[in-house]
């Protein structure tokens, strides 16, 4: 058994801070002679990447357990006192929210006793609720930090830790790496601070939030409806199917569409109320077909326009609707370029546009959507994948060029923003903005593939596809990142039969012309991520994933020659052979 790991699991397990029940768990691991799971458990401990802490819910250091909660924690106190004193800060604050996983509540309760026991208020809502609340919590309270226990949409034995920063956006550098290395640093778990959940009540750190701030809330996203008189008005025409999935999605999604005038709404019924295992789906992703089957059933038993579905923390929607009897769903390039199009073009009819308007976006994200924009005179921003990275832009801007205003976010992993009031995407408000597309193109006998189709003639064809690759445990990370080393120390200057123009890596901040003999700086933070750019503006990205055990590879193809049908058809050829492209190089690493 590898020693270090070993070593890890039976200071653990002799360790008398850990209740009785924990330390038995990891001395029976260890008495199995379970070698891969006691090394999995202990290998590393657990890291932030793109969205946080993620991990499996269990005894270990590489796991979520009420004590990595903990730890977490202090760190994060850590930081929050040492950059509020920096500013000149008397008093500390801290929003938490959780969504309906094993051990959610129970967790977010250990984040509050923690902060409190720093001196640290620390505001938890009363009921489970999604990311953009508690964002916007974040914001309303003027806190430090912000908290969001949940593993987003993996499988239920995963649980999470997202941290927030003060403009209600996902901690970027200096603060993250700060806060890992106070956890890295803290070797002794009984020097973090804690004290009774009730104790804290009594004394004044701790307060519930409800519905009070909630309805602020639904009032904030409300009054960005594009075209709210054709809502209230004609809202009831249109037939929605809507699910959860199991999560937090219910009671904010419902009442934001009830707010606007969308009165014909249906909720899957099976999977309506939080439940933690998630009974109904094998994953609880909306971005896969398969967890919207009961929505799409019940949206074709009622003859529905549409149905919508969003993930446990509802910071992601997916659709599905029906064209000439077959079930269309769309990717969230597709639904990115709908709704800039629909927001940028109704702001510009209607005279709402703001000066100097701005929008952001991934550069993983299809270009189709900067070339949208520039036609609507709104200037675009790419930034690193994750709305970490689009919301720091707005923070960013905010700061330094006060005078531009925020129109649009997106990126392509099915996440949009369409208003300033929370600083990370928002599956809520999304889900009241594509009501209103939807509405719009019924309205003149148009559905969102029709919509499509016009937007591609007026602005040539893109074609998205993202390829995941899993490869798990500790030898997955191995071959990921010989995979990436590999594309990295790519030479020749065809890739899959497409001549080369550049290759970007975000890693080293370069980017190297293969049609010139010349490297240029990219204008980004420094990350693990690779982007392949051909003369004939197609685009290959990829990265490993900042939280799940995969490497992506996102295929953006730029079809120009033809008409629109031929172009569909050249588009998914050249998919398909860049994928088996990708795998067979993927295999030999």
């Amino acid at each position: 058994m590898e020693q270090n790991a070993l070593e890890r699991a039976q200071a653990w397990a002799n360790n008398s801070y850990f209740d009785e029940s924990f330390r038995k768990e990891i001395q029976d691991l260890i008495d199995s002679g379970d070698e891969k799971e006691v090394i999995e458990r202990f290998y590393k401990d657990l890291e932030f990447g793109t969205g946080g802490m993620r991990s499996i819910i269990g005894a270990g250091t590489n796991r979520i357990n009420t004590y990595t909660i903990r730890k977490a924690t202090q760190a994060l106190a850590n930081e929050v006192i040492r950059s509020g004193k920096e500013e000149g800060l008397k008093e500390f604050k801290i929003a938490i929210s959780y969504d309906n996983r094993r051990f959610s509540f129970e967790f977010a309760k250990e984040v509050a006793s923690v902060m409190a026991a720093n001196n640290i208020h620390a505001y938890i809502y009363k009921r489970l609720n999604p990311v953009p609340l508690l964002s916007f919590s974040v914001r309303h309270h003027k806190a430090q930090a912000g908290v969001m226990v949940t593993a987003s949409h993996n499988p239920p034995e995963y649980n999470g830790y997202k941290v927030f920063w003060n403009d209600g956006a996902q901690v970027t550098p200096p603060n993250d790496s700060n806060i890992i290395n106070n956890y890295n640093s803290m070797t002794d778990f009984s020097s973090v601070k804690t004290m009774n959940f009730d104790d804290g009540l009594s004394q004044g750190l701790i307060h519930w939030v409800g519905e009070d701030v909630e309805n602020l809330y639904f009032e904030a996203i409300n009054s960005k409806a594009i075209n709210s008189k054709m809502c209230n008005e004609e809202g009831g025409k249109l037939n929605i199917v809507y699910t959860p999935i199991h999560g937090t999605g219910f009671v904010p999604c419902t009442t934001a569409l009830k707010n606007l005038g969308f009165s014909s709404v249906q909720v899957v019924e099976e999977q309506k109320l939080p439940d933690e295992d998630f009974p109904t789906v094998s994953s609880p992703n909306p971005e896969n077909p398969e967890a919207l089957a009961l929505a799409v059933k019940l949206m074709e038993d009622t003859n529905a326009d549409v149905a919508f579905g969003t993930d446990p923390d509802t910071d992601r929607v997916g659709l599905a609707f029906k064209k000439n009897g077959e079930v269309v769903y769309l990717n969230g390039n597709q639904i990115g370029i709908l709704m800039v199009h629909y927001v940028m073009g109704g702001l510009k009819k209607s005279g709402a546009m703001p000066t100097n308007p701005y929008f952001v976006k991934t550069i993983v994200t299809t270009p189709l959507q900067d070339q949208i924009a520039e036609s609507f005179g709104v200037e675009t921003f790419n930034t690193l994948t994750g709305f970490k990275w689009i919301c720091g832009k707005m923070n960013e801007l905010e700061k330094t060029n006060p005078e531009k205003n925020f129109v649009f976010a997106t990126e392509e992993s099915f996440g949009y923003l369409n208003h300033e009031f929370v600083r990370d995407k928002d599956g809520v408000s999304s889900i009241t903005l594509l009501s209103e597309i939807c509405l719009h193109y019924k309205l003149q006998d148009m559905d969102l593939v029709d919509a499509l189709d016009k937007i591609y003639e007026e602005y040539g064809f893109s074609s998205e596809t993202l390829l995941n690759l899993n490869y798990f445990g500790k030898e997955g990370s191995e071959k990921i990142g010989r995979i990436m080393e590999n594309f990295r120390s790519y030479s020749d200057k065809t890739f899959c039969g497409e001549e080369i123009s550049y290759l970007e890596d975000y890693s080293t901040g370069e980017s190297k012309s293969f049609t010139e003999s010349k490297l240029s700086k990219l204008d980004l933070p420094s990350s693990n991520v690779l982007g392949f750019n051909f003369t004939n503006g197609t685009k290959v990205y990829m990265r490993p994933s900042g939280t799940e055990p995969k490497i992506k590879f996102y295929i953006m193809i730029q079809e120009k020659e033809g008409s629109l049908s031929e172009k569909k058809s050249k588009a998914l050829a050249k998919t398909n052979e860049f994928l088996n492209y990708i795998k067979e190089q993927a295999e030999q690493a």
